[in-house]
């Protein structure tokens, strides 16, 4: 399995509050901004800028998508390696369920 996002890209996730039921995270990053490969559990995406992603999978499969201010996003729990294809940065906090 992948590694916390914290340890594998502690450059563009930072721990906002955690407890025994979520885990809060901030992400920023710009544009080319690429991380190794990690692991979310279910998880609730909420952008705060704009962004585009193209997120490849542990099999191989990759898939690209444009998150909008104010949108929120529910994914369930995989890895990914994230990339951001657009021309800006990008700023998205995550809800992890525990």
């Amino acid at each position: 399995m992948a590694g916390d996002a914290i340890k594998i890209a502690s450059d563009q996730y930072k721990v906002v509050l955690e407890n025994d039921r979520i885990r809060v995270l901030e992400y920023r990053d710009k544009p080319g901004s690429k991380t190794g490969m990690h692991y979310h559990p279910d998880v609730l995406a909420i952008p705060i800028a704009s962004g585009k992603f193209k997120f490849t999978f542990e099999d191989g499969n990759s898939m690209e998508v444009e998150l909008k201010p104010n949108e929120p996003v529910f994914m369930q729990g995989h890895s990914h390696i994230t990339e951001n294809v657009g021309d800006t940065a990008c700023h998205v906090i995550l809800v992890e369920l525990k």
